[in-house]
């Protein structure tokens, strides 16, 4: 369904953008700007103007300086917040005042300009804006976070809220906490919906390869450089990029990243120009991004320019009340028919998480392919008395990955003892086809 903006354009009207500067020359810059794009611009140069102007009049847009001679942008934000609530608001703000800028997006403005205001940013920042939804119809959902427990509840009130602002967003919360799942629905939400959502884990890349990939590269830039490549910046344009576990960045790599974040441009390695970059920041990781600063580990104004706003994820231990609800999802999501016994949902609400709803899966995808007649009783889920809420000693220092390898490679051990060594009557106990057992014994390493 097309959103209100398309809807006007599609009966004749013209788009309206409230302009507020108190120079003469920005004003003129913008509105000969926004003329060109088939907008109609309303400039004003004070406060007190631009709120006369929103009480009788509606616009699509506000522009605003952040500093005006009767007070500043913010009030501006913060008075459109309360008086309109869906009209976003860009600020401009003088040149390398990242301070203002990051005052303005978490007081709710949609995003910043830099002066000297630069027309292709300029355009890209209408465009992104007025493609904004305005209501909730037909604009996507966040019900891929199962539960209704306050705690999820209140995740997926904020990300309603995050979507509708172009600020970085940084997501913390355990690994295996659903933080990817949490960026990728705020991207589904946003006006960048239709942009490409790049996830990049910032702790998978070597070193030496991080400028390249983030920015992309000239041909001859280096040994090997056949042509001209795209990094992540590029991949990303007018869409979402996502920097996971953003704590495993090398501190040179934190000052380029820096710089292109404060100036939305990036310099492809080889190359003697920057180009702008169009896209959105959403950062995580499962370490405490505070004490890493604390520690000289993350630069500090980074970690500022990241954590504009914070969106929290809950454990999977502290939502109890979501299990029955992410075992229907996951099970559906499997493919699978089996249902869970009341026994074994017991020993899931007493069992600790300590992967959380990724943990989750794993289980539910092993019990599956265990249980019989598709009734996943508790011992189909393979659940360690040792990992109760009570004790949680018995892994050690093992990974969960490992450990679930190990319990996965016992299971089959045990069923291929009971089928003498046969790989098909195994398969079938199981309750695996042959080919996903072949598969299974290649990656764990079994003869």
């Amino acid at each position: 369904m097309p959103n209100r903006n398309e809807q006007r354009r599609a009966r004749g009207e013209l788009s309206r953008v409230l302009v507020i500067d108190d120079e003469p020359d920005i004003r003129e810059l913008i509105d000969l700007t926004l003329s060109r794009m088939g907008l109609a611009a309303h400039c004003v140069g004070s406060v007190a103007e631009a709120r006369q102007c929103l009480a009788e009049h509606s616009y699509q847009l506000c522009l605003t300086d952040m500093r005006l001679p009767d007070g500043e942008g913010l009030e501006i934000v913060r008075h459109v917040a309360e008086t309109v609530g869906e009209m976003p608001v860009a600020v401009i703000t003088a040149f390398g005042s990242a301070e203002n800028a990051v005052a303005a997006l978490k007081a709710g403005a949609f995003d910043y300009l830099s002066k000297p205001v630069g027309l292709e940013q300029l355009r890209a920042l209408v465009k992104s804006a007025l493609k904004l939804p305005v209501d909730a119809e037909g604009q996507g959902t966040t019900e891929s976070l199962s539960g209704d427990s306050a705690a999820i509840e209140q995740v997926r009130g904020l990300i309603e809220k995050l979507a509708r602002s172009q600020a970085p967003i940084y997501i913390s919360g355990e690994s295996g906490s659903g933080k990817e799942l949490a960026a990728r629905l705020i991207h589904a939400r946003s006006a960048r919906a239709n942009g490409a959502f790049v996830p990049v884990n910032c702790g998978a890349i070597p070193e030496n390869l991080m400028e390249s990939e983030f920015f992309g590269y000239r041909k001859g830039a280096f040994t090997g450089a056949d042509s001209d490549r795209e990094g992540f910046f590029q991949a990303a344009a007018g869409g979402t990029l996502f920097l996971d576990e953003i704590a495993d960045l090398p501190l040179p790599m934190q000052v380029k990243l820096l710089r292109a974040i404060q100036e939305k441009k990036a310099r492809k390695v080889g190359s003697t120009q920057e180009e702008p970059v169009d896209v959105r920041i959403i950062s995580a990781t499962h370490r405490n991004l505070r004490e890493c600063v604390e520690k000289g580990q993350f630069r500090q104004d980074l970690y500022y320019r990241l954590n504009v706003i914070e969106l929290k994820m809950p454990p999977l231990r502290e939502r109890p009340e979501d299990l029955a609800a992410l075992v229907l999802t996951i099970l559906t999501k499997l493919g699978s028919h089996a249902t869970l016994a009341e026994s074994a949902l017991r020993a899931l609400e007493r069992y600790p998480f300590p992967g959380n709803v990724r943990e989750l899966e794993n289980i539910l995808e092993r019990a599956t392919a265990l249980c019989a007649e598709n009734v996943i009783e508790a011992e189909d889920l393979q659940l360690s008395p040792e990992e109760s809420p009570d004790d949680l000693v018995g892994r050690g220092s093992e990974t969960l990955d490992d450990y679930l390898n190990r319990l996965e490679k016992a299971a089959i051990l045990e069923a291929l003892q009971k089928a003498g060594n046969n790989r098909t009557a195994a398969a079938r106990l199981l309750g695996v086809t042959f080919r996903s057992l072949r598969y299974r014994l290649e990656r764990l390493g079994i003869e």
